[in-house]
């Protein structure tokens, strides 16, 4: 069975999209109607901005989903996906690509998801940090016990975990961790505490918006962060997404979840390839490429 699955944050480069507004007058559609909602010239940053300007969340977060969901409308006829997943941001993107959202309200509430997020960033100083070569029930237990906030935000494949939190508890975790054996726990260049408690403003602002959103009954299953498991009933996909700010990306359970109901072939669709290198650590059975026009 063919999986799609779609990036999330991190996945950004400059020049990300150019070759496919370039080349098909569909793409160059949808962009155009993405600089109109959005309100800015998101494809002049896209093609031409700096790494600077790329990775302000505002920006990251609609780019990506442009990216993917733009590849996606553009593969046409070929796009028969079967079961579909996102991490984290790149959720949105699959949820527009099995048809539970048009195109439209998915950039909307990307948007709003991001900005919610930029602002519950600023509220407190958070961040996260990343965790290699250790089991997650150590990494887990590890976050218990240190004073403040700081949990398990990202399970990205066996013996890498990210955590998240406050800074100084973050530190502190890396710190036992290190000890513990872990080959690294390094602070990650990011703007605060994602899928941790601390984005509970944004979750609040975000559930508002998809609340009031019409969500379609989706033509594939959706493999949903939060849960890790098939989901198709719109109302339940909605309470996994707005819980998916504050919960952690369960990414490896997700792809684990999806080769148990049959998916074999797995295409990443969006930029770069993070996806496909995160696949090759949790399951060498199945294949992993990009999507290709």
């Amino acid at each position: 069975m063919k999986a799609y699955i779609f990036p999330g944050q991190g996945a950004q480069f400059t020049g990300m999209g150019l070759d496919l507004y370039e080349k098909y007058p569909l793409a160059q559609e949808y962009f155009e109607k993405a600089n109109a909602i959005l309100g800015f010239s998101i494809t002049d940053i896209m093609f031409e901005g700096t790494a600077e300007q790329l990775k302000q969340t505002k920006v990251t977060q609609p780019a990506i989903f442009l990216h993917s969901v733009i590849l996606a409308k553009v593969l046409g006829d070929s796009f028969k996906p079967e079961m579909v997943a996102g991490h984290s941001l790149g959720e949105l993107s699959a949820l527009v690509a099995n048809g539970v959202l048009n195109f439209e309200d998915g950039l909307t509430l990307v948007s709003k998801r991001a900005l919610a997020m930029q602002k519950a960033c600023e509220i407190q100083s958070s961040t996260m940090a990343a965790v290699l070569g250790l089991e997650d029930n150590v990494v887990e237990e590890t976050c218990k016990e240190v004073d403040g906030v700081v949990v398990a935000a990202n399970y990205n494949c066996p013996g890498q975990l990210v955590i998240s939190g406050e800074i100084e508890a973050v530190e502190k975790a890396c710190e036992i961790l290190k000890e513990k054996g872990a080959k690294r726990a390094l602070l990650l260049p990011v703007g605060g505490a994602f899928h941790s408690p601390m984005m509970e403003p944004a979750r609040e602002e975000l559930a508002a918006a998809i609340e009031a959103t019409e969500f379609s009954t989706p033509i594939c299953a959706v493999y949903q962060n939060v849960v890790a498991k098939a989901v198709t009933d719109p109302n339940e996909i909605k309470e996994n997404l707005i819980a998916q700010l504050t919960a952690p990306v369960k990414w490896t359970q997700c792809v684990q979840a999806m080769i148990a109901d049959g998916g074999n072939e797995f295409i990443e669709v969006g930029p770069g390839k993070v996806l496909q290198g995160l696949m090759r650590k949790i399951d060498r059975s199945v294949t992993a490429s990009g999507a290709s026009l």
